[in-house]
């Protein structure tokens, strides 16, 4: 019943907020639901700081819901299955250097860059920290959200070319992303030191193994989709693998994002093409789509609710501020040297593309609930107001002003 009670209160809050936004405010919905959420956590924060009795019914019912659980494993495996069946396989593997590029070698700079900056920045103003701990908020923050970057690029009608690298790289990052951070923060909590070799082994590992798992039942759940002509159940098929797959990557300690990503794009290709009839491909097209639409807002109401689980610490809010251009800087170069790399190597970009993936380069619920997950003390305090401040930044006024960006750059 607990679960029930949460999933209703959730969903009522979700359509309280969709339509305060539809109705009065009339943004693109993931930036408008992450405004009015914010807005009111900031309200409850500081009529919480009169009364604690007036805000304890919200504050309770906040600090009960796992985050990370909720993100990771109950919403992230759909939003990514969704998002990646939508992937033309053919242009992906035309521009598969750019994608591998931005995907792998791009989040490998940034959490590098990330990393030294934070190493060296606070314990200049008395907050000391490790280098690998400080490299451990490079790896939750560097990769962007496909969620987030995705909707952000078919509001701003971006050129096809600019779509695929973009939404590529957002669909793959987080996987690499996350198996840094999952071998960073076993090296923090079992106090072992920092080794090139063991990051590299447990990347290979996750990020390689769930990618393989990924297309072995995705290709075998296209295999018997091809068999029956019946959406309810080809449906059905496609919710299962996308819980199978992710538990069982879980369960092998392989990555789920690559994994659902690598499933969904090939049943998105061949699944759709050669399984499905016209009418099970409009089906599973629209349920999809649905799926997309309300966990996508489901989402971002409980990332801008996430500030009323964290609290407010007037210093880590100074420090936070502090690191929005520390983390937009690092974009940058992370997005500049692939580019210049690639483009001495023949390959074509469209015009201002390392300025408007940078601004482009949303963050969203995979961050927080990564920051969510660190081991509890000053340092999870401290990065967890970064993080918020940096995926309030990027949704609210990167996702605001993108669209200006990207025709600016083009007409240029």
């Amino acid at each position: 019943m607990e679960l029930y009670r949460l999933v209703a209160i959730l969903l009522v809050a979700t359509f309280l907020v969709s339509y305060l936004n539809i109705r009065y405010l009339r943004l693109p919905q993931t930036i408008g639901l992450m405004l009015v959420c914010v807005l009111f956590s900031l309200g409850t924060t500081l009529v919480g700081t009169m009364s604690q009795e007036a805000v304890a019914p919200v504050t309770t019912f906040m600090a009960g819901i796992d985050f990370n659980e909720a993100l990771m494993v109950g919403m992230l495996g759909f939003l990514l299955f969704s998002g990646s069946l939508r992937v033309n396989l053919d242009d992906l593997r035309e521009k598969k250097w750019e994608v591998a590029s931005f995907a792998v070698l791009s989040t490998l700079i940034s959490v590098g860059i990330i990393g030294a900056l934070v190493r060296l920045f606070l314990p200049l103003i008395g907050i000391p920290i490790s280098f690998t701990y400080a490299l451990l908020f490079g790896a939750l923050i560097s990769p962007t959200d496909p969620v987030a970057v995705m909707g952000a690029l078919r509001q701003a009608k971006a050129p096809k070319s600019l779509e695929i690298k973009i939404g590529g790289e957002s669909l793959f990052n987080d996987g690499v992303g996350v198996a840094l951070f999952i071998g960073l923060r076993e090296a923090v909590v079992n106090g072992q030191p920092l080794s090139a070799g063991h990051l590299t082994g447990i990347f290979l590992s996750e990020a390689l193994g769930g990618i393989a798992l990924g297309f072995a039942l995705g290709y075998l759940t296209y295999r018997a989709l091809k068999t029956i002509d019946n959406f309810q159940v080809e449906i059905v098929g496609t919710i299962a693998l996308v819980m199978g797959l992710y538990t069982l990557c879980e369960a092998l300690h392989l990555s789920g994002p690559l994994a659902v990503v690598a499933a969904g794009i090939l049943i998105g290709n061949h699944g759709r093409s050669l399984a499905m009839s016209e009418m099970t491909r409009r089906r599973l097209d629209d349920f999809w789509e649905l799926i997309d639409e309300i966990l996508n807002a489901i989402l971002f109401v409980l990332v801008g609710l996430v500030l009323l689980a964290i609290g407010l610490n007037g210093r880590f809010l100074l420090v936070a501020l502090a690191g929005l251009p520390l983390v937009l800087g690092a974009r940058f170069l992370s997005v500049l040297i692939p580019v210049m790399t690639l483009r001495r190597l023949g390959r074509p970009f469209t015009k201002g593309i390392v300025k408007i993936m940078t601004w482009g380069g949303l963050r969203g619920g995979i961050s927080l609930a990564l920051a969510l997950s660190l081991p509890s003390g000053s340092e999870k305090d401290l990065f967890l107001v970064m993080t918020y401040m940096v995926v309030a930044f990027s949704i609210i006024v990167q996702g605001l002003t993108i669209k200006t960006m990207i025709a600016r750059q083009l007409a240029e």
